[in-house]
């Protein structure tokens, strides 16, 4: 099959968008519909902050069009404080708390780690083996939820068995050691490329099948836009990764100065990136 460009933003849920990208008097409820319809692809930021409900994701799935995919970014829980480490449960939680809802909509699970993480092979090994590849898979460990997750508001089916894929987003410098992607290859799993105006380390490995690409601001984090000639030399590179067969997810996170949707609307035409 044709290698896959998906383009779009990091959230869609932020006052100054309000006026400037969304139209004055769209009603907040209808945001993130008004975002799909304008971009290829949405990264859920609020399954980082707290486990949702599967209604939800069904309600999410509902306001997007047909083609476009959501990826979620799974809960600082296990990244930040779990800190990877005896993490099974805590996952098999997640997933059950309605991920699959989305159906065809579910796209790659983003693992961000805190910048005070270093690499340590043993539980990371042991992290990446343990995540699910497939959502056949996903159903069944999240049937191992505990009480945290009541069984009237879990979600422990998929509608089918597709492929499940990761990505994870390291800031700390340990990550680019030699071995690091080596162990990734083994395990499929992407390791996140990210521009990050020189705040953590640029990691520039590809890892599987896919590349998950977050673009945090070319100067100042989260804040600064990408000038004509950056967005060319981006889409470039997306476009090479998708002729040489990978899929392509890329996300603007460049939110705080209402840069994330135009530039990401302006990387897609570069890209021929159409939306539906």
């Amino acid at each position: 099959m044709t290698a896959t460009i998906r383009i779009g933003i990091s959230g869609w849920t932020y006052a100054p968008w309000r006026g400037t990208f969304y139209p004055e008097g769209l009603v907040h409820r209808r945001e993130l519909a008004y975002a799909a319809e304008h971009l290829g692809s949405i990264e859920v930021n609020g399954s980082f902050y707290a486990l949702q409900k599967p209604s939800s994701y069904a309600r999410w799935r509902a306001e997007v069009p047909e083609s476009t995919v959501l990826a979620l970014k799974a809960p600082r829980f296990i990244t930040h404080m779990k800190r990877l480490k005896d993490a099974r449960v805590p996952v098999a939680n997640f997933l059950a708390s309605g991920p699959l809802a989305l159906g065809p909509h579910l796209g790659p699970l983003l693992w961000q780690l805190p910048a005070n993480l270093p690499f340590d092979e043993p539980p990371v090994s042991e992290f990446l083996a343990m995540l699910p590849r497939t959502t056949g898979d996903a159903a069944a460990l999240a049937a191992e939820h505990d009480e945290r997750i009541p069984d009237d508001q879990s979600l422990t089916t998929a509608e089918d068995d597709r492929v499940l894929r990761h990505a994870v987003e390291p800031r700390h410098p340990s990550w680019a050691e030699p071995g690091v992607a080596e162990l990734f290859r083994s395990q499929g799993v992407a390791l996140v490329m990210a521009d990050t105006a020189g705040t953590w380390p640029e990691l520039r490995e590809v890892t599987t099948d896919f590349v998950y690409l977050r673009l945090h601001g070319a100067d100042e984090l989260y804040a600064s836009g990408y000038t004509d000639d950056a967005l060319d030399t981006w889409a470039a590179q997306v476009l090479g990764w998708r002729d040489a067969g990978l899929d392509v997810y890329c996300y603007f996170d460049n939110d705080a100065k209402v840069r994330s949707p135009f530039d990401a609307m302006a990387l897609m035409r570069r890209c021929g990136v159409t939306v539906g």
